[in-house]
C-alpha cells in the first residue's frame, strides 16, 4: 500500500471535523492527493447504518446493537473507500475510526473495550490508522459548542449526560496512553488558529517522515491492559 491512513477523533464539540476540513485544504494546496472520509458513513449503506444509529428517536437503542451496528458500517466503509484509496497512494483523513467504539461503547457504555476491539477485530481485518489525532475538550465545554453551532447536526449521542461524555474523554485518554505511538493529543480548547497549527505540524510530520503508509494491527497483541 503506498497510501497515508490518518484518523481524527475527540469528543462531542471537539472541532475535528473542523479541523479535518482545512487540513484537506491545506494538504491539496502542496499537492497531495487527499480523501476525506467520515464514521459512520462514508458510502451507501453505512451512510444507512448511520442514520439509524444517530437518530434521536431510537432512544431504546442497546448498547451492543449500537456496538454492532458501528462495526457493520466501519466494515463497508472501510472495503469500499478506505482500502482502494490506500491503494490507489492517496491521503486518507478518516473522522472517526475504531477509536470511537472503544471509548463510547467499550468504556463509556461499560460493554468492556477489549470485548469491543474483538468485534472490529473481525470488521477491520487488520487495518488501523498509522496516525490517531485526538482532540481533547472538556465534555462542558464541547456540548456548549455544539448548542451554540446551529449549523450542527444534533444526534442521539449529544442527548446523552454530562456523565456519559465524560467517561468518552476518560476512555480516549486510556487510550492515548496505551496508544501513545500512534494517538497524539491535541488540546482543542485553544484558539482555532493554534490547534490548526499543531494539527499540520503533527501530519506533515508523518507525511514526511513515515517509511510505513499504515500500519497492520497485531491480531496477536491486546488493545487493552
Amino acid at each position: 500500500m503506498n497510501g497515508y491512513f490518518f484518523s481524527f477523533e475527540g469528543p462531542e464539540g471537539a472541532g475535528k471535523t473542523t479541523m479535518i476540513g482545512k487540513l484537506e485544504s491545506f494538504l491539496r494546496e502542496r499537492g497531495f492527493d487527499v480523501m476525506v472520509t467520515r464514521e459512520p458513513g462514508g458510502v451507501r449503506i453505512a451512510e444507512a447504518i448511520r442514520a439509524l444509529i444517530l437518530n434521536h428517536e431510537y432512544t431504546e437503542m442497546d448498547g451492543r446493537t449500537e456496538a454492532l451496528l458501528y462495526a457493520a458500517a466501519r466494515r463497508q466503509h472501510l472495503l469500499e473507500k478506505i482500502v482502494p484509496a490506500l491503494e490507489a497512494g492517496r491521503v486518507v483523513l478518516c473522522d472517526r475510526f475504531v477509536d470511537s467504539s472503544l471509548a463510547y461503547q467499550g468504556f463509556a457504555r461499560g460493554l468492556g473495550v477489549e470485548e469491543v476491539w474483538k468485534i472490529n477485530e473481525f470488521a477491520i481485518d487488520g487495518y488501523m490508522p498509522s496516525l490517531t489525532v485526538y482532540f481533547d475538550i472538556d465534555p462542558q465545554i464541547g456540548l456548549e459548542r455544539i448548542r451554540q453551532n446551529r449549523e450542527r447536526e444534533v444526534n442521539r449521542l449529544d442527548l446523552e449526560t454530562l456523565s456519559f461524555h465524560d467517561k468518552v474523554r476518560e476512555g480516549y485518554r486510556k487510550l492515548a496512553k496505551r496508544f501513545a505511538e500512534r494517538i497524539v493529543v491535541i488540546d482543542a480548547s485553544r484558539p482555532l488558529d493554534d490547534v490548526f497549527s499543531e494539527t499540520v505540524a503533527t501530519v506533515l510530520s508523518r507525511l514526511e517522515g513515515s517509511k510505513r503508509h499504515f500500519h497492520e494491527s497485531n491480531r496477536d497483541d491486546s488493545c487493552w491492559t
